[in-house]
């Protein structure tokens, strides 16, 4: 015993000083968070608070009809120079013909808004004729690029310039950097493709060919018929060998919001066809106050439900891990409102089953603890505990990181809502990983080490196996004994949902179609939320009504007929008295298709992403199996909306991904187990009884968060109101269909593909016939029992 004790005491200070460095980053990841919470408030969405409405209208030109396709290729550009203006979950759609309705949320200069949305941002580069005989001369020149011309300078001289050499076409990017070394302040570097960058060289090759101080030794940068840089090639460039890289600065006077916005200018590219905005206006909630307030009370019922039930399964543990969660909502909603995010209804939901979600972090360790206390001859809460955050971090960190994965390619390659959805998952998983792993170790060991805990560990709720754990281990069922019937079974509920989507079809949302778009002049100032009520008593349950102005009201719904245009028309009329039709138009989609097409695309690359991640850290055929799970789980998400004729929308799209997370993260806890059993079987255990084994040590954690998660769920669908009920019941769907799809699709189909790989049939029965038709050898039984590892 003494020497032991020299090991004791080190090991001991180790444990304390780093409970002390985890404990002080916890508070200062609390304080900044509070300190950014109470300074810095979050934006919300169009649906909660209202916000700006633009309405420009496209103009012909000599070369371009402005007709319904150039507007929608307009609409495209204005949708990443919003994203690029830091905008989220705005509105974009075309009226009619021409016009372009703009709402977005939370501006706080909507002039300024207005101004970059409405210029046309042409960039041309031209080389340089020489000095203009007179500086009028400019107003007389014709504003066609591929002609000369001549223009002002940033001096005020007038230039003469050659055709244009190159056009925003031939840019690939530009950003707005400083200069700290050379002194020149703010500049915008521009980026050409690879026949651009050639052709830059010959413009400056050929300008290299005049002496220093000629005006011919310029280049002229040109953006909307005006001279924004002209600067002579430097001295050490060689005639005819001009300037190699592909890429250029435009330097000025700049500040940094001036350089920031000519870089989303030039990088956006050009509008098709001019714009000119017509009409900027306040426009109200898409919402009315008691669905908000509705929401708000069953986001509020849903997370104490779910916090009771944490506490009633592990009493000490489960209160610190509500105050954990806490934290985590506090660190989530500083992010949010720190990357200037806008909080949409959805937004809210999904970020309340995000704490119902974070859960699981706690849950895995809480259940290894349980496991390592099970095992132990002399437990010990504190070790235990310990041992618990030690084994589930590989579950925890590879879970998290899929997920990350998937964030990171949604923001960088999709836009609009789908790009917005990509930054509050990426922080509502790193704020789930400092709650669990900091947040939450810190509490529970400090509990753990008090004297009145250390002698009543009943207390800690890891003390016992639990309930779920217990019936298992009475029963110790052989799930995989016949995988294939789990697989038929999962075909067969696929089939069915499936097949709603080629009998009913996918009843797709305004913002995929388009509709119609009805303004209104009310004698008397209209309620919205009275109007949404009088217009789905009217058969419109989906219109969205918005307060316009002062005695405005705007209507957007599906394809009307003329006589359900007149329905509504009387409708809006009964509640607001003499009413007049200010605007009946058509409107385009908002998730218009080059959107769609990024989303696709993005989401393809993050599943493909995923599968390499899964494949290097575990095997190519757990990825395949989490990846095939997924796919099960969306199908049957789709179909059953497709069998209940819900609408596929905005709101649906979000549902969707937040599934697809939820989907993989359980998948991965699985395999996870798997893998470290595969570390320590015996060279006879079949696979399939591994498989089953993990199973069945993971599903206490599985019901458990699946409870988290379905109490939260439950109450938005009951309680809630409008779309937020869709909202709830796409994720309770998917919850509950991604739970049963990680046991049974994704673990029988990781069991036939190894089975297939190996070419080992029929060793998952002892006494079947292999080998010929002899008896197959009787397989040696896991030492493993579904406590734990012995």
């Amino acid at each position: 015993m003494k020497r032991s004790r020299p090991r004791t005491r080190p090991r001991s200070r180790a444990q304390s000083r780093a409970l002390r460095i985890r404990a002080l980053i916890a508070l200062a990841v609390m304080a900044a968070s509070v300190a950014v919470t109470l300074t810095m408030p979050v934006r919300l969405g169009l649906d909660l608070r209202g916000g700006t409405q633009i309405v420009l209208e496209t103009r012909s030109t000599s070369t371009t009809k402005a007709g319904r396709e150039a507007t929608d290729r307009t609409v495209e550009v204005l949708r990443g120079r919003i994203d690029a203006l830091g905008v989220a979950e705005p509105t974009i759609v075309r009226s009619g013909e021409k016009r372009i309705v703009v709402e977005l949320p939370g501006v706080q200069d909507p002039k300024r808004a207005a101004d970059v949305l409405g210029r046309t941002a042409q960039l041309t580069v031209h080389p340089v004729l020489g000095v203009a005989g007179a500086p009028g001369d400019s107003a007389e020149q014709p504003a066609d690029a591929s002609k000369e011309r001549v223009l002002p300078d940033e001096s005020g001289g007038s230039l003469r310039l050659a055709p244009a050499s190159l056009t925003g076409q031939d840019v690939e990017g530009a950003d707005a950097r400083f200069d700290q070394q050379g002194g020149a302040g703010w500049h915008v570097t521009v980026d050409f493709k690879d026949k651009g960058g050639d052709r830059w060289a010959e413009v400056t090759g050929e300008a290299a060919c005049h002496p220093a101080g000629d005006p011919q030794r310029r280049v002229a940068i040109v953006l909307d018929d005006k001279i924004i840089s002209s600067p002579q090639v430097d001295p050490s460039v060689a005639c005819g060998a001009g300037i190699a890289g592909g890429s250029t600065q435009i330097t000025g006077s700049f500040d940094d919001a001036e350089a920031r916005e000519l870089a989303l200018l030039v990088k956006g590219g050009a509008l098709p066809v001019p714009v000119e905005t017509v009409e900027q206006r306040t426009i109200g909630a898409t919402l009315g106050d008691e669905a908000i307030s509705a929401g708000a009370w069953a986001a509020v019922i849903g997370t104490a439900l779910t916090a009771l039930f944490i506490i009633v399964v592990y009493r000490l543990m489960g209160v610190l891990a509500t105050v954990a969660l806490l934290c985590y909502g506090v660190i989530s909603y500083a992010a949010l409102a720190a990357v200037g995010a806008t909080l949409t209804l959805p937004g809210l939901a999904g970020f309340v089953l995000a704490i119902g979600m974070a859960v699981d972090a706690n849950v895995l360790v809480f259940e290894r603890a349980r496991e390592e206390q099970a095992l132990r001859t002399r437990p010990s809460t504190r070790s235990a505990l310990t041992t618990g955050f030690r084994s589930a971090f590989s579950a925890i960190a590879d879970s998290n990181i899929t997920t990350l994965i998937a964030a990171a390619l949604l923001f960088f390659l999709a836009s609009g809502p789908v790009k917005g959805f990509g930054v509050t998952l990426g922080i509502g998983v790193l704020a789930s990983m400092v709650s669990a792993l900091v947040i939450t170790r810190v509490l529970a060991e400090f509990a753990a080490g008090r004297p009145s805990v250390f002698r009543r560990p009943h207390l800690t709720g890891i003390s016992t196996t639990g309930p779920v754990r217990d019936a298992l281990l009475r029963r110790n069922p052989f799930l995989m004994r016949r995988p294939r019937r789990w697989l038929a079974a999962s075909g067969v509920v696929l089939v069915l949902a499936g097949s709603g989507i080629v009998v009913r079809g996918l009843d797709f949302g305004i913002e995929f179609t388009g509709g119609r778009l009805i303004e209104y002049s009310t004698a008397t100032e209209v309620d919205p939320g009275r109007a949404r009520t009088a217009l789905a008593e009217a058969g419109f349950p989906r219109a969205v009504v918005q307060s316009s102005g002062d005695h405005g009201l705007t209507v957007r719904t599906e394809q009307l007929t003329d006589a359900e245009a007149a329905t509504v028309t009387e409708t809006v009329g009964g509640l607001g008295g003499e009413t007049e039709k200010v605007r009946d138009e058509l409107i385009g989609p908002s998730l218009g298709e080059e959107l769609r097409r990024d989303a696709l695309i993005a989401l393809g690359l993050a599943l493909g992403a995923q599968l390499l991640y899964l494949a290097a850290r575990f095997r190519l055929l757990f990825g395949t199996a989490a990846v095939g799970a997924l796919a099960h789980d969306v199908v049957i998400l789709v179909g059953v909306f497709a069998w209940l004729g819900k609408p596929i929308d905005g709101v649906f799209l979000a549902a969707l991904l937040t599934v697809i997370g939820y989907s993989v993260n359980d998948s991965v806890v699985l395999f996870d187990r798997i893998r470290e059993l595969l570390g320590k079987k015996d060279r006879g255990t079949p696979f399939a009884r591994l498989t089953n084994l993990a199973i069945l040590q993971t599903l206490p954690r599985t019901v458990n968060t699946g409870m988290g998660a379905v109490l939260i769920l439950a109450s938005l669908a009951v309680l809630a109101q409008d779309s937020l009920t869709d909202f709830a019941l796409a994720l309770l769907i998917g919850v509950v269909v991604g739970t049963y799809s990680s046991v049974f699709t994704a673990a029988p189909l990781a069991v036939e593909l190894h089975d297939r790989g190996t070419g080992r049939r029929g060793s998952r029965r002892p006494g079947g016939r292999a080998n010929g038709g002899k008896p197959a050898p009787r397989p040696r039984e896991p030492r493993e029992t579904a406590q734990g590892v012995s």
